[in-house]
């Protein structure tokens, strides 16, 4: 015993034994002790012995353990006798005469062994069958005699391991996959042909190998670490993916691999098995797909981003807030100085080199200089790019182009993408990648064209609202009526705020108008409106009513049927019909399709400056607000009606006086409209802030605009503020005449005197001519009796009323004819003339310019020979 090892005497398995010489080196002999586990154990060798007498002489342990009999009951029979069957006896027993001779057999013999539980009976013994590969080796007793040792092994379990050593090869040997053997000193103990099909070699070849002789240091680090950890602790590891390089070649590869902890027949660890697949072709399409679903996902976040401002210059940041850092890590984009500028043609030079300006730039990395020309463009500044430039290149082809590496060394990757909207290049987006991130490859480049070209037509549609909304606002500014307008009997001031202007944001041009409008008899039109919509359309079909407002005003038309014909314009603006369709769509009211036409509101207000009174008729505008001396502001109790073109219903007018040095203010809702709180608290707030109405008016508009944040919201704000200063008595003259030949020469004294206390003499001659013509038509043409009334302000407006209902109309006398000459004259020697309807019958008048004004009228002596 002295000569065993010492590791032989410890408490180790035989299969341990039996493991360690099969892995490791030829080496010393291993003794070991029992604990069962030995290949033995696994075939179930069992061996006897046979005396020259044929009978058992000798009766192993296995053998009472496999067959199931005691030594004490074996020992002296014969073999044939008690195991074989019957049938096979006879043929038996040739065989052991055959062995005792000398020779050796080897075969396969069906045996029966006494059993414990049910089976067959044979004379009334139970047994079970079984089949057993039996070796019998001749040999002789020490005196010489012969005898025979046999082995016996279980035939079935023979097929079972033979099953499973096919099982292992075929899983080991025939595998797809790498498989290693890895020991528990982390050597390759054994490699199947597919991974030497792979590093070279044979799977002779790798014995002994490490991982390090595979993988680059660091990696195979890692992965030693990984080993251990699975030899330690037996936790498998599934799909860890390990990177390298296939021997002869520069190509990375990438393999996911399978450990787990692999056990003697005892429960000791041996090793690690390894089961490896090459996945870099699967790597490489998820890389694809993970790049295709980061594009996809950057082109859907492009089409929410880009484009919700119609401002070039915020439109070009949404682009670089998309990309930064996404797709890039730092930004540019140019655009021509012409488009920015306004111009109508396509802005570049064919040969790409026209002035542009860098109007947006985006970094993730601190520090890093971006440009293409050479020398650093600052935001904000014009530039070009020298003809021979790959970024003027691509303005010039328009065609993506790769840009040098600059930056100082730090940008190794740029794209430059010309801006192509509707086959216009507007301008050049670079997109840049720092050393360090993966460079532009033919995907990127893709997609970066793709995102240039959203952004491209969303600045194109910037430029051409920038173009409409400029045209828009010049048409609506030039509807407008002038800064300060004059009104008889009124001090007047107004405020028009664009939305854009109102809000500090681009929006479109909105509909709304206000209007000051001079009536015979110092009367005076005020009115204020609002096309709903916006936008060009919505500016033009606002000129259009305001100038119908005009037209109907010098009608002297009362205001509720300035409204009605305003109604059945309003109907026939958006329909191909124009005004025929509007007078179709009068005759139908309820049979108007309200999509054809445009829906506005409007207050139209007649102020008679000699009564103070003010009549109101409402379309579905709000109410005016007043502001009487000494008294709250409050809003006035006009009927609403509806907008104009819904019409169906007539509109109601009201008739207010108006206290000298009371204000009126007629207004839009972008005034007293917001999001941020209802209308009746914008109304409110307006009526709250006419505190102080003595102040001056464009104090008071001051006032109003700033209490009332009138940036809040996105609509036109229109203002007009009136204050009331009534034509004093003393500027009145007003007479009744009687219906008789002599009315005409007492109006022609009373308009002398009167003339005369005005110190207007210069006025006396042609006034007193023109009031003896108008007051003989109204003794030949009208009814009734006759006032004369002449009325001082910036003007001399002399009336004449009667009570018939024809009006006046000026034809033009042949020679022959002894009358029909008194209107041509009034034509001739007046500044204007006209007619109007009154509650009952009609007033024909005529206005003088005062001395002093550059007004040059006609002499009445020329005008009187001028007519024949």
């Amino acid at each position: 015993m002295s000569e065993i090892p010492a590791r032989a005497m410890g408490s180790e398995g035989p299969s341990d034994a039996v493991a360690a010489a099969a892995a490791g080196p030829v080496g010393d002999a291993v003794w070991q002790s029992s604990p069962p586990g030995s290949m033995y154990d696994y075939i179930k060798v069992a061996s006897f012995s046979i005396g020259p007498d044929g009978l058992v002489d000798q009766w192993s342990l296995r053998a009472e353990q496999l067959l199931g009999i005691p030594a004490e009951v074996a020992v002296g029979t014969d073999p044939i006798e008690t195991f074989i069957d019957p049938d096979l006896r006879e043929r038996g027993q040739r065989k052991m005469a055959e062995i005792l001779d000398g020779r050796e057999w080897t075969g396969v013999v069906p045996f029966r062994v006494p059993a414990a539980g049910p089976g067959r009976t044979d004379r009334g013994r139970r047994v079970h069958r079984g089949l057993a590969e039996v070796y019998v080796m001749p040999t002789r007793t020490e005196e010489g005699e012969r005898a025979a040792v046999c082995i016996v092994v279980d035939v079935r379990t023979l097929r079972s391991i033979e099953t499973d050593l096919a099982a292992s090869q075929a899983i080991f040997g025939q595998s797809p996959f790498g498989f290693l053997l890895i020991d528990t000193d982390l050597r390759v103990r054994r490699a199947n042909h597919r991974f030497a099909s792979v590093f070279g070699g044979t799977p002779d070849d790798h014995r002994g190998k490490g991982v390090h002789d595979y993988l680059p240091r660091a990696e195979a680090d890692r992965v030693c670490a990984t080993l251990r950890r699975v030899l330690e602790t037996g936790e498998s590891i599934t799909d860890m993916h390990v990177t390298g390089f296939v021997p002869g070649s520069d190509e990375r590869r990438h393999w996911s691999v399978n450990l787990y902890r692999v056990h003697s027949g005892s429960g000791r660890p041996i090793g690690v098995s390894w089961l490896g697949t090459d996945v870099t072709a699967r790597r490489a399409a998820a890389r694809e797909a993970a790049a295709a679903r980061r594009n996809l996902a950057l082109l859907n976040e492009a089409g929410a981003r880009i484009g919700n401002s119609l401002d070039l210059e915020t439109t070009a940041r949404e682009l670089l807030d998309v990309v930064v850092p996404g797709f890039c890590d730092l930004a540019t984009v140019d655009l021509y100085q012409g488009l920015l500028a306004g111009d109508e043609t396509p802005p570049g030079l064919a040969d790409g080199s026209a002035e542009l300006r860098r109007v947006a730039f985006s970094s993730a990395v601190s520090e890093v200089p971006f440009h293409g020309t050479g020398e650093r463009v600052k935001l904000g500044a014009v530039h070009h790019y020298p003809f021979n430039s790959p970024c003027a290149d691509a303005l010039r082809t328009a065609r993506p182009r790769t840009v040098a590496a600059e930056g100082g060394g730090l940008v190794q990757s740029t794209l430059a993408v010309p801006m192509v909207a509707h086959d216009t290049v507007v301008g050049l987006a670079q997109f840049a990648r720092t050393k360090g991130s993966e460079p532009f490859g033919d995907r990127d480049r893709d997609l970066a064209v793709e995102l240039a070209a959203r952004a491209a037509v969303c600045i194109d549609n910037a430029r051409l609202y920038r173009r409409e909304h400029e045209r828009a606002l010049i048409l609506q500014r030039s509807l407008l009526p002038p800064g300060d307008p004059e009104a008889s009997g009124l001090d007047i001031a107004c405020r028009y705020l664009p939305g854009n202007a109102a809000t500090g944001r681009s929006s479109e041009v909105g509909g709304d108008w206000f209007d000051v409008i001079e009536l015979p008899g110092h009367r005076t039109a005020l009115v204020v409106g609002d096309v709903m919509g916006r936008g060009l359309r919505a500016a033009v079909a606002m000129g259009e009513l305001r100038t119908a407002v005009r037209t109907l005003a010098q009608l002297d038309l009362e205001p509720a049927e300035v409204l009605s014909h305003l109604d059945e314009i309003a109907r026939g603006l958006g329909a191909p019909g124009g005004v025929q369709q509007a007078t179709r769509a009068a005759r139908r009211p309820r049979e108007a399709d309200l999509s054809e036409v445009y829906l506005a509101t409007c207050v139209y207000a007649v102020y008679d400056a000699v009564t103070r009174r003010c009549t109101f008729a409402n379309a579905g505008h709000l109410p005016p607000v007043l502001v009487e001396p000494g008294e709250s502001a409050l809003m006035l109790d006009v009927p609403p009606g509806l907008p104009l073109g819904v019409g169906g219903e007539p509109f109601e007018e009201v008739e207010v006086e108006l206290p000298e040095g009371a204000l009126l203010a007629l207004y839009t809702d972008g005034l007293v409209e917001s999001r941020d709180h209802p209308l009746d608290e914008g109304l409110q707030a307006f009526v709250g802030a006419l505190t102080d109405p003595t102040r001056p008016l464009e104090d008071v508009c001051d006032q109003v605009l700033n209490t009332l944040d009138s940036h809040h919201g996105e609509d036109d704000i229109a203002l007009l503020m009136a204050r009331v200063q009534g034509l004093p008595a003393e500027s009145v003259g007003d007479w009744t005449l009687p219906r008789e030949p002599r009315s005409v020469g007492r109006a022609r004294e009373y308009a002398r005197a009167q003339l005369l206390s005005w110190d207007l003499e210069p006025l006396v001659d042609t006034t007193e001519l023109l009031v003896s013509e108008l007051v003989t038509n109204a003794l030949r043409y009208g009814e009734g009796e006759i006032r004369l009334r002449l009325l001082l302000d910036r003007t001399l407006v002399c009336e004449v009323w009667d009570s018939g209902l024809v009006q006046p109309r000026r034809r033009r006398a042949r020679d022959t004819d002894e009358g029909g000459r008194g209107l041509q004259l009034v034509g001739l020697l007046s500044a204007a003339w006209g007619s109007r309807r009154t509650p009952h019958g009609k007033t024909v008048w005529f206005e003088l310019p005062l001395p002093g004004d550059e007004t040059q009228l006609t002499d009445p002596a020329e005008a009187l020979l001028s007519l024949f």
